[in-house]
Parts: C-alpha cells; structure tokens; sequence
C-alpha cells in the first residue's frame, strides 16, 4: 500500500515496472550475501618450515645395501577458517610436488645407476605429485590436513603439519650384476620440492593457496668399496642442509602436482654404462 501510494501518480505500466526491478535486485542482493569461503575471510598464523640441524646419517649395517637417513622437513601451520556453510565441505591441508630431482649412484668406471622421473627430466610437466599414493592430492591424511564439514555457525582453528625426508637403500654392487662385489664409489642426490598450504571445497574443487614453501634437500657420499664394511662411507660437502623458504607470495599449483602419478609411482631407475646403451632396471609402476 505505501509503495503504491507513493507512485499513484505514476502510469502503472511504469510502477510494474519499478516493482519488477526491485524484486530483481532483491534477489541478487540476496545470492551475493550468501556466506562463502574466501581467501581474506581465512586467517593463517605461525607458519614454520625448516629442515633438522642434523647431518645424513650413514648405515653400514648390511653386505647388501648402504642406507642413508636424511634430516626431516618439517612444516606446519595455524589456520582460522570462517564459518563453513551449510552442504559444503572444506580441508585444510598440505599438498607437495617435486620440481627436480638428480638421484645418481656412481660405481667406478663401469657406470652408474639414477632414478629418475621421465617426465621431468624431459621438462614435460613443471612438478610431480608427492602424494602418498592415496590422499591425492595431499601430502597425507592424518596431521596433514582437516576437513570441516557445514553448516557451522563460528570460526574453526586448526592446525595442520607433515614432514618429510629420504631413507632409501643403494646396492654396493653393480645393480645389473650377479656379483655382489663392492663397487660403490659415491652417491649424489640433488631434490627440490614445492610445498602449498592450502583449503579446498571437497564438492567443487576450488582451492585457495594460502601459503607455498619451497626447499630442497642435498647428499653427497663418498664411498671406497676397498674398505671393511662399517668404515665405507663418508659425507663430503655440506652437513647440513639450506633452510626452506617460506614465500611472500603464492604459485600456482601445476596440474600434475595435484594427481596420479605420485613420485614414487612415476620414478624409473635407469643402469647407464660408461660404455653401451642405458638400460631399465625398474620400471614405473
């Protein structure tokens, strides 16, 4: 009555008209107040990465294998993330990619063994998954990351953390051989790696990077297979490792960082001779 009495003196094609447009800028109004999650509602504090103050640790233990136990990555972080709305799902987690990696096991002047990751080295794709095989496309899923699932009605403060380091094992005799002579002679591992922080809605996809960090971790072993096993192996080089960086600004995750294959999946250890052509020792899975 008062909006029509207001305009009475107006043709009522034309108060139709104001009516119609009202009502249509009431409706978006209305869609545009709907709560949704969005990069400047979340807050993120105390954000930590580093990489244990700590050499490799060498293991002679066996006449098979040498094993070497890297320092950890560590990363975590605290996250307040506004109310989530109702039929919608969030997590809040970490996702990591390896950007390079030189993985080379020397044996004298015969040759050398090298994982690789095909992909990569062919700068075919910028980053490989290093998922654990089945969170994709996190890291993991135990403190890795949180889901919250609307309708909540106040903030929700979390915190997510994983780490993450190299224990692998490296024959000392040449892996194509019968012979289980000794003829390690050094051992050279080079990985860098992308780390991103990030919340995700589980039903639409749409991921918000909340923080990325970059690292990389090193090994450098000298080996004299000539010796008793138990006294081999030494660390040359560096004995600790460069500290990661925790970026002021965001990258993009690349698509291959976010599905199969994972590293471990992708990875290829090549036999690659001083003399004659490489040769597969075990292929991807």
């Amino acid at each position: 009555m008062c909006i029509l009495a207001r305009y009475h003196s107006l043709p009522s094609s034309l108060v139709l008209l104001i009516l119609l447009v009202a009502c249509t800028m009431g409706c978006i109004q209305s869609i545009a107040c709907k709560p949704r999650i969005r990069r400047e509602n979340i807050v993120v504090y105390e954000v930590s990465a580093s990489i244990d103050q700590c050499p490799t640790i060498i293991e002679e233990n066996s006449p098979i294998v040498l094993r070497y136990k890297t320092p950890y990555f560590r990363a975590s972080a605290g996250v307040v993330m506004p109310p989530v709305p109702r039929n919608e799902t969030w997590v809040v987690g970490w996702i990591q990619a390896c950007t390079q990696m030189e993985f080379y096991n020397t044996y004298g002047d015969i040759g050398m063994s090298s994982w690789e990751l095909p992909e990569l080295r062919e700068c075919r794709v910028k980053a490989i998954s290093d998922s654990d095989g089945v969170s994709y496309p996190w890291y993991g899923n135990t403190t890795e990351t949180v889901t919250l699932t609307g309708p909540t009605s106040k903030p929700s403060r979390l915190t997510v953390s994983m780490n993450d380091n190299f224990y692998p094992s490296v024959t000392w005799a040449v892996p194509i051989s019968n012979s289980n002579t000794p003829m390690l002679t050094h051992i050279t591992r080079d990985q860098s790696f992308i780390t991103w922080l990030v919340a995700m809605n589980s039903v639409t996809k749409e991921r918000i990077v909340l923080q990325t960090v970059r690292w990389r971790m090193r090994v450098d072993i000298a080996v004299d297979p000539d010796m008793p096993l138990g006294s081999r192996a030494s660390l040359v080089g560096r004995p600790y490792q460069e500290q990661p960086h925790i970026l002021n600004y965001q990258e993009p995750i690349p698509p291959n960082a976010l599905g199969r294959p994972n590293a471990n999946d992708a990875q290829v250890l090549m036999w690659r001779p001083r003399r004659g052509a490489p040769l597969v020792v075990i292929p991807p899975k």
